[in-house]
């Protein structure tokens, strides 16, 4: 039999082929996904991404204190400007 005579017979039942294949994948998938190892790799996973969560939400919670500080430190800046600029104007008023 020659590759073309037999490449034609696997064409013909392609269909049939790829439904077989599917099922073989989804067999296969569902014993990877319920074997002891895949289910300790996604917890550490789990973990992990928790983990990297709760240090970003740590990490901004700082940036927003310091932001804060920053904005209250700015804002007395202004105030005592304004109650120099104030004086100033009193006296040069006299």
């Amino acid at each position: 039999m020659e590759e073309n005579e037999y490449f034609d017979k696997v064409m013909k039942h392609k269909h049939a082929l790829i439904f077989a294949g599917g099922i073989a994948t989804a067999i296969i998938a569902k014993k990877l996904l319920e074997s002891k190892t895949v289910k300790e790799s996604c917890t550490k996973g789990m973990a992990a991404v928790l983990s990297a969560k709760k240090d970003a939400e740590e990490c901004f919670q700082d940036m927003k204190e310091e932001a804060e500080e920053i904005v209250i430190d700015a804002n007395a800046d202004v105030k005592k400007e304004i109650y120099i600029e104030d004086e100033e104007d009193e006296e040069d008023e006299e």
